[in-house]
């Protein structure tokens, strides 16, 4: 049995800017996220009936890969050249749909598992450019690059995407003084809305009322807190660096304003109110998870559990996409 574990992630500047829309636009993208000690878990295990065997949220048991119904699994089978004679089961710390890379986080965990399985070395890097390439250009969802690679190296680390398809990894040069009080200052708290990020992500490409001049404005100025976002993180200064996190969540709320976002603002405005230095919405948008930077943190805990809101405590993963399991 083979077993993977990828972590998830929480975007910290920059979020949107990694998407093939913007930057084969605007010439390169750039955002810092962080990988999260969340994790989806996969486990590939051989199948004696010698037909698929696929456990998710639903089950599957088919002739071959290319019965499949699930696509990520389906087409992760065909790229790694396996037919039938296998079992993989997926679970996951936070579920799917809540705004933390999840479906790219499975992707890789999934592609190292099977190549793993088939005692085939191949780096993390590589597998966050392959599991880009079956999200993106074999199954056409209109998702971002950066779930992929963050799960797959891990750490706090920012990403500059070029035109031409190129993924830059780029240092983030933090003291451990600042890791520690990103680590305890940093909390999430669940809104209890779930949406996929590629059907948001659609939505907002689709129904944008000014056309793409005003939502490549709006993502310069994000690209833009993405390198303020490293500045700040670099030079130690986190009251700065909350107060990016909010304006990130300002230009979020512009490009989708609408119900769900403006009761997420009532919720982000109320946990600064009550002792917070910035806080927004991770993800594509929508719902899932608020992620706030608290140096005074019981005032803003009590204000979220008012709202209902339940807290996911958390550190920051340094491994990436890892085997925890490797056996025949």
């Amino acid at each position: 049995m083979i077993i993977t574990r990828t972590p998830l992630r929480i975007s910290l500047g920059g979020g949107g800017t990694d998407l093939p829309t913007y930057y084969r636009d605007a010439g390169h993208g750039f955002l810092i996220a962080a990988a999260i000690t969340k994790y989806v878990y996969i486990a590939v295990h051989r199948n004696f009936d010698d037909d698929i065997l696929l456990k998710y949220s639903a089950v599957e048991r088919v002739p071959t890969a290319s019965d499949a119904k699930h696509p990520l699994l389906r087409t992760c089978l065909r790229v790694a050249g396996i037919d039938r004679g296998i079992e993989i089961t997926s679970m996951a710390d936070i579920p799917a749909g809540t705004g933390l890379g999840s479906s790219g986080s499975f992707t890789v965990g999934v592609l190292k598992a099977l190549h793993s399985y088939r005692h085939e070395l191949v780096n993390n890097v590589d597998l966050a450019a392959l599991a880009c390439r079956i999200e993106i250009e074999l199954l056409g969802e209109p998702v971002g690059k950066q779930d992929q690679y963050i799960a797959a190296v891990g750490g706090l680390t920012a990403f500059e995407f070029h035109a031409d398809e190129r993924v830059e990894i780029v240092p983030v040069d933090v003291t451990l003084n600042t890791r520690h009080r990103l680590e305890d200052n940093l909390l999430l708290f669940f809104t209890g809305l779930r949406r996929s990020a590629s059907d948001v992500l659609a939505e907002q490409e689709a129904e944008r009322p000014t056309g793409a001049v005003s939502l490549r404005d709006n993502l310069d100025r994000v690209r833009q807190i993405g390198y303020d976002t490293k500045e700040a993180l670099e030079t130690g200064d986190l009251v700065g660096f909350g107060q990016l996190l909010a304006d990130q969540w300002k230009l979020k709320y512009e490009r989708a304003p609408g119900g769900v976002h403006a009761e997420i603002d009532r919720w982000i405005a109320a946990g600064i109110d009550a002792g917070a230095l910035g806080g927004k919405l991770v993800g594509a948008g929508g719902g899932g998870f608020l992620l706030f930077y608290a140096e005074e943190k019981a005032d803003l805990r009590q204000q979220m559990s008012d709202f209902g809101l339940d807290e996911v405590r958390f550190g920051i993963d340094y491994e990436g996409a890892a085997t925890i399991v490797s056996g025949t």
